[in-house]
């Protein structure tokens, strides 16, 4: 019997997800109330990371973040109680079904991205190394989210509906941001430009998040990886001094304690793939900063070299809620 969709759409969507990690990838069990309450604690500020349908630290994290701040019991699960505080917020759909646009699909990509600095110095760009992969980023999620959400046969093209995590933007009216690339930026991640303005940021070292802060009340509140064994979270007050959007990354392997003896100092160039993401916060701590990653799937499960890393759609929220020279205090 003919299949529905052609074969060649397989290697469009199933192919691309397992290309990212070199192995086949098992479609995973979405529950669909779970990528509800995701989708809005994603739109109220306390994100739960990649948006997948499936429970797991990140979750828990931002219903522990979200339950302390309407004053619930800090359970960090989906009980009775937090359903009925996220019951008004419910028209933000576990998902939508929208059409792929031409930008999607056009690239540039790079696939597959070399792990030598050497090697990445000469690639045009980090870019996304599929649409799927940009797809994924867009709406908050991973690639093999996308396939389990549609089908392995969906065709990647301009105009195909597809169906994805609700996290679409109220506004794209980033008419307070000058630099043109980064809003486009922006409205690739499906970042809102509707946020509220924080005065300090709090990084728990005890906890795994980073709280932002308007007076006593928190704001926002993200997933974060911060430091390792080699390189600890530098406790401290601190400052974000300046941003730099869509950076090229200055690769020192005297700075990186698991560098090969061979390396030499290279400029990696720009893109969401790269070592720091989409953005590069700058902290009054020489060598420390707060950025994006390429795996946003490893945000509270990996170690970091002593920064701060959020994925690249939150990293470019936290842009929009605070300003440079906002105080940024790390604590144990």
């Amino acid at each position: 019997m003919k299949r529905t969709l052609v074969s060649a759409a397989m290697a469009a969507i199933a192919v691309a997800a397992a290309a990212q990690t070199g192995k086949q990838q098992d479609q995973p069990a979405i529950d669909r109330t779970v990528m509800h309450v995701q989708v809005i604690l994603d739109r109220l500020g306390f994100s739960p990371g990649v948006i997948d349908g499936m429970e797991g630290e990140s979750l828990r994290l931002a219903l522990r973040g979200f339950q302390e701040t309407h004053g619930l019991k800090p359970t960090g699960k989906i009980d009775q109680p937090t359903l009925r505080a996220l019951y008004p917020y419910r028209a933000n759909r576990p998902t939508v079904t929208l059409r792929i646009g031409q930008g999607d699909v056009a690239g540039p990509f790079v696939n597959p991205i070399p792990d030598d600095p050497e090697a990445q110095a000469k690639l045009p760009c980090f870019c996304y190394r599929t649409a799927l992969e940009k797809l994924a980023e867009r709406f908050h999620t991973t690639p093999a989210t996308l396939v389990a959400l549609n089908s392995p046969d969906t065709p990647l093209k301009a105009g195909q509906p597809i169906t994805v995590p609700g996290a679409i933007p109220t506004s794209r009216d980033y008419s307070g941001v000058k630099d043109a690339a980064w809003r486009q930026t922006l409205s690739g991640l499906n970042v809102d430009a509707n946020q509220p303005k924080g005065d300090r940021i709090i990084v728990d070292k005890s906890d795994g998040v980073l709280r932002v802060f308007a007076g006593d009340t928190v704001v926002a509140q993200f997933p974060v990886t911060m430091g390792s064994t080699h390189d600890p979270l530098p406790i401290g007050n601190w400052k974000i001094t300046t941003y730099s959007y869509n950076p090229k990354f200055h690769y020192n392997p005297d700075l990186f304690w698991d560098a090969k003896a061979s390396d030499e100092k290279q400029l990696l160039p720009a893109g969401p793939n790269g070592p720091v993401g989409v953005i590069w916060m700058d902290l009054t701590k020489d060598h420390y900063g707060i950025h994006g990653t390429s795996e946003p799937q490893t945000i509270g499960r990996t170690e970091s070299h002593g920064c701060i890393r959020m994925t690249n759609w939150d990293a470019a929220r936290l842009s929009l809620i605070v300003k440079p020279g906002t105080p940024a205090i790390f604590e144990e």
